[in-house]
């Protein structure tokens, strides 16, 4: 026999359906992973071809990506060395594209002397590698490793420019720019 007291059972049903809704939304919220679309830069010195490597390392496709390499914030004054009449020392090394060229859209190569490098990406794949070589000198006369090679410490501070977002290249010359998916 039911309850005088209880509230009537479409009440009850009613309260019942807004509890669980609630409970789900909160379940979904709390075990929802968030999805990044992260590119990563590496510097790898390798004299004398030197490479930069972008990654896509978060779990979705981005772009088209405007990317650009400056050097000029690095404080061993460092300059892209690319003939052998210019402001570089002793080797250099043209630009060269050695991974992900199908996705190369345009580019501002640097000219000797230069300390950005610009480029134009269709985009990335999670897991797609963009790479080029090219030679980076210091300018520094109390470099670490000598001019022709180039330290983790004096990568440091060199930036990564993509859509708008920074990021300084830091330990193990490797600069990484965080974003949400957008779909």
């Amino acid at each position: 026999m039911p309850n005088p007291n209880d509230p009537p059972l479409h009440s009850r049903m009613r309260a019942s359906r807004r509890d669980l809704s609630l409970f789900a939304a909160v379940m979904v919220a709390l075990l929802a992973t968030p999805v990044s679309a992260d590119i990563t830069a590496r510097f790898i010195e390798g004299a004398p071809k030197d490479r930069f490597v972008l990654e896509n390392t978060g779990a979705c496709a981005e772009g088209p990506l405007d990317v650009t390499i400056d050097l000029a914030p690095a404080p061993a004054g460092l300059i892209f060395d690319t003939t052998s009449a210019g402001a570089g020392v002793e080797v250099f090394q043209p630009f060269e594209v050695v991974a992900g060229a199908e996705v190369l859209a345009d580019a501002i190569i640097p000219a000797d002397g230069d300390q950005a490098v610009r480029l134009n990406l269709t985009g990335l794949a999670p897991g797609a590698r963009f790479a080029f070589t090219v030679d980076v000198d210091d300018t520094g006369t109390a470099s670490e490793l000598g001019q022709i090679r180039v330290s983790d410490s004096e990568m440091s501070g060199a930036e990564l420019r993509i859509n708008g977002e920074t990021a300084v290249f830091g330990a193990g010359s490797v600069a990484l720019i965080e974003a949400a998916c957008l779909s």
